[in-house]
């Protein structure tokens, strides 16, 4: 036994319908007026006078409407305008100004790296200079040393040596 689903049912050349949602609700609300203004027409119990004045009436009053209503779409499209375009503005000034802090930063940051450096490398050169005039000083004293050590050795050795003489 085959079990068929809900739409193998239906017959597929039969036609359907597709509805969208678009756009706002100003265009519903005015095809909608317009739909009832047809059908009180339709069963209005009126003279052809009176329907045509209440339709001049009820189209300006649709006009007017229709203006305010294009007038505030307007105004709510030029306000939301400015308001993305203030925004986009501000976060640019944000970006710039960060940009500027942080090129300051790294100005900073690189004067005192070099100031530091070229402080090491003074100090290094003084520590060296200094390291070598302790080195000359110890190297003269030993050499001082090492002649008054040699010179009573070499006079004994020379008194005591007569072939020398």
């Amino acid at each position: 036994m085959k079990h068929r689903t809900r739409y193998e049912d239906e017959d597929e050349d039969e036609p359907y319908v597709v509805i969208e949602r678009r756009g706002s609700g100003a265009t519903s609300f005015l095809v909608g007026l317009a739909v009832g203004a047809g059908v009180a027409l339709l069963f209005a119990p009126q003279t052809g006078e009176e329907t045509r004045r209440q339709l001049r009436r009820r189209a300006r009053r649709a006009a007017h409407l229709a203006r305010d209503a294009a007038g505030d779409l307007s105004d709510n499209v030029v306000d939301r305008y400015e308001q993305a375009k203030r925004s986009v503005e501000d976060r640019l000034d944000s970006a710039r100004e960060a940009l500027e802090i942080r090129k300051h930063q790294a100005q900073e940051a690189f004067r005192a790296g070099r100031e530091a450096a070229q402080q090491a490398r003074l100090d290094l050169e003084a520590r060296i200079a200094q390291s070598k005039a302790h080195y000359r000083a110890a190297t003269s004293q030993t050499r001082v040393a090492r002649r008054s050590t040699l010179a009573p050795t070499e006079d004994a050795k020379n008194s005591a040596d007569p072939e020398s003489e």
